[in-house]
């Protein structure tokens, strides 16, 4: 009988191998993988370190201050600069020259200050006023009163009112009478103020001298603005 020759099938599952009897290799291609680019990256970082500086700064203006603001008058951490000029205040009591505190409106202590009212004394420049604000506005004598007694009183010291009766810690006694002078530094020299001092603003380089007699000193005492002030 003729021989048959029989041929295997090869079913779905069966695997093919090259003539060499191995398996062909397999390219496998690895996909790199695509470098940001720098500039918008760059500029991300800046838009964040910004905003981060931004809050931070109102942090340490406003974000942890607990003093109360006075008569329209806030406490900040940081002194402002925008508006900067100086006024003179003295007290002349029985005749002789009392100067007012160093120190007023600067919470904590000029050592160690946690916040800086608008208007402040600092002890190097005695009987100024310092009128530090971040924006143009008019402030009167009976604000830097106001922030004064609220400094006095939040440390445990005295009221320090102004009226027709009170000049800080001082009470007129009977025959005893206030008279107000104001020198605007205009070269007129000193005027008898007669309204309510506390609707005085103050301005740049302007004496005002609180002077409860008798006696009666006139003209008020000389004031010389310190140098570079």
């Amino acid at each position: 009988m003729p021989s048959q020759t029989r041929t295997k099938a090869t079913g779905s599952g069966a695997k093919v191998k090259s003539k060499s009897g191995r398996r062909s290799p397999v390219n496998v291609r690895v996909k790199k993988a695509s470098s940001l680019p720098i500039l918008p990256v760059a500029v991300a970082a800046i838009l964040v370190a910004l905003a981060i500086g931004l809050v931070a700064y109102g942090y340490a203006n406003n974000g942890t201050n607990q003093t109360p603001t006075v008569s329209g008058i806030p406490c900040d951490h940081l002194e402002q600069t925008q508006v900067h000029y100086h006024a003179a205040l003295q007290m002349v009591y029985q005749g002789n020259v009392v100067h007012i505190p160093g120190g007023i409106g600067i919470t904590g202590g000029e050592a160690a200050p946690t916040c800086y009212y608008w208007l402040h004394v600092h002890s190097t420049y005695t009987d100024v006023i310092h009128i530090e604000s971040p924006a143009t506005k008019t402030f009167t004598l009976g604000q830097f009163f106001q922030v004064w007694n609220a400094w006095s009183t939040a440390q445990g010291g005295p009221s320090e009112p102004l009226d027709s009766q009170h000049v800080s810690v001082f009470t007129l006694k009977p025959g005893q009478a206030l008279s107000v002078y104001v020198d605007k530094s205009d070269g007129k020299g000193p005027s008898l103020y007669t309204g309510d001092p506390k609707n005085i603003v103050l301005t740049n380089h302007e004496v005002i001298t609180l002077e409860i007699e008798p006696p009666i000193v006139t003209p008020p005492p000389a004031f010389t603005f310190p140098s570079g002030v």
